[in-house]
């Protein structure tokens, strides 16, 4: 197979992939995956889902989208996640549709998951994020306003160590792509 072939064969993945890649390098230089990015992601998975399917495409674009957007909506509400990876995955879900993102959102979980305990276990913290896991899970069941919440969070924000969301989103899409064969 010729490599303009390969490149045109499931190009929305690839072009996919690559804005992915882009977001995945900036979130892990600046903990920030940029709204120059996600804006125009969306807004072109949405034309694409359109081009391809018309209004039932358009539809279905716009349920990946939301779908994307609820996967990490209630972590942002909190203050456990950045808007911009919020937005990523709805920039995967106007290109792909509600089930792949689905799909792709549960493996990134996965990933990220991993990610945080090699990076707790890297920094031989464990007794430290523990505790601060079980405050934060006694901060969600006794005070359950997500306003409150997220000041109580950006306030801790200094003192712990973050995650660049965007990577294991990138790896765990990218991943789910590769293990069903739409690479």
């Amino acid at each position: 197979m010729e490599l303009s072939e390969y490149l045109l064969q499931n190009w929305h993945i690839k072009a996919v992939s690559a804005i992915l890649i882009l977001a995945a390098w900036i979130d892990g230089r600046e903990l920030k995956v940029p709204n120059w990015i996600t804006f125009p992601m969306i807004l072109a998975g949405l034309v694409y889902s359109t081009c391809v399917g018309g209004l039932g495409g358009l539809g279905a674009g716009m349920l990946g989208m939301c779908c994307g957007l609820l996967t990490l909506l209630p972590l942002y509400a909190v203050g456990g996640m950045g808007a911009g990876d919020v937005k990523l995955m709805a920039g995967i879900g106007a290109w792909l549709g509600w089930e792949i993102t689905l799909a792709a959102f549960a493996v990134s979980v996965v990933v990220g998951a991993v990610m945080a305990v090699i990076m707790v276990l890297w920094d031989k913290s464990m007794k430290h994020h523990y505790e601060n896991f079980l405050l934060i899970l006694s901060e969600w069941m006794v005070i359950r306003n997500p306003y409150e919440l997220s000041k109580i969070a950006a306030g801790r924000k200094p003192r712990m160590m973050l995650l660049p969301y965007g990577i294991p989103i990138c790896i765990g899409t990218i991943g789910y792509f590769v293990f069903n064969g739409m690479m």
